[in-house]
């Protein structure tokens, strides 16, 4: 995994526009712990469920491999947040990775039910493979959207994964509004995504497939401005061997 000081580098790397969240009265906290995430999000009112991918009793994301951000008003109440992971697929594909509910579960067998079901048309999905850094759980309170702040955490999210795994590829499952509202923040898009069925979370979801390759995400960042985000000591992540 990245070591602490590799991940405090990365902090430094991440730029996206200080005197606009400031301007909002906007700050923002980057954590690895998903307990933690869990509990956050629990407590936000309106945020739906969490899909089991970000969900350490569901999922395992090990150590360096996942992350989340919160965005915090000049209330100190929640305002926006995100979570990411890395799948490991050198020798699979994105496709084969949701059909099989591994993207969901640890254990598939002994942890999804019956009825879970996970079907992915989309032709580009079997071609997202290696490195990929799957961005979810993405929400903005209601009372702030379309002022930019689902931009902003894009953007350090984006950046972020970047500077830490500089994947092969950035996907998402996005519900087609965000495309008609022009708000999703990838280069590629396609139908088919992710028909989705997760019966005990009552998640039942027709997303489509959002995504960019490394190379186009290593480009965006050359170009782009912005802010430091600052990771809070409490919530970095433990040190571990490995490289």
């Amino acid at each position: 995994m990245q070591s602490v000081a590799a991940t405090l580098r990365a902090s430094r790397l991440i730029q996206v526009h200080d005197d606009h969240a400031a301007r909002k009265g906007m700050r923002f906290l980057i954590g690895f712990d998903f307990n933690e995430y869990i509990s956050i999000a629990r407590a936000t009112p309106t945020k739906g469920p969490t899909n089991p991918n970000f969900r350490p009793d569901r999922s395992q994301i090990d150590a360096g491999e996942g992350y989340w951000i919160v965005g915090f008003d000049k209330n100190n109440d929640v305002a926006g947040l995100e979570a990411a992971r890395l799948y490991r697929l050198p020798h699979s594909n994105f496709a084969e990775c949701l059909e099989s509910l591994k993207a969901f579960y640890a254990d598939p067998n002994g942890q999804a039910h019956p009825q879970d079901c996970c079907i992915c048309t989309a032709p580009s999905a079997k071609k997202i493979t290696g490195k990929v850094a799957y961005h979810g759980d993405l929400w903005v309170r209601g009372d702030l959207r379309g002022q930019g702040i689902r931009r902003i955490i894009t953007q350090i999210t984006h950046g972020f994964s970047f500077a830490l795994w500089e994947p092969d590829f950035l996907c998402a499952l996005v519900a087609r509004w965000t495309l008609d509202k022009g708000v999703d923040d990838m280069l590629h898009h396609e139908a088919g995504g992710a028909k989705l069925t997760l019966v005990e979370d009552d998640i039942v979801e027709d997303n489509w497939l959002s995504w960019t390759t490394g190379v186009e995400l290593r480009s965006r960042l050359d170009h782009e401005d912005g802010i430091d985000v600052r990771l809070s000591p409490s919530l970095l992540p433990a040190e571990s061997g490995g490289a």
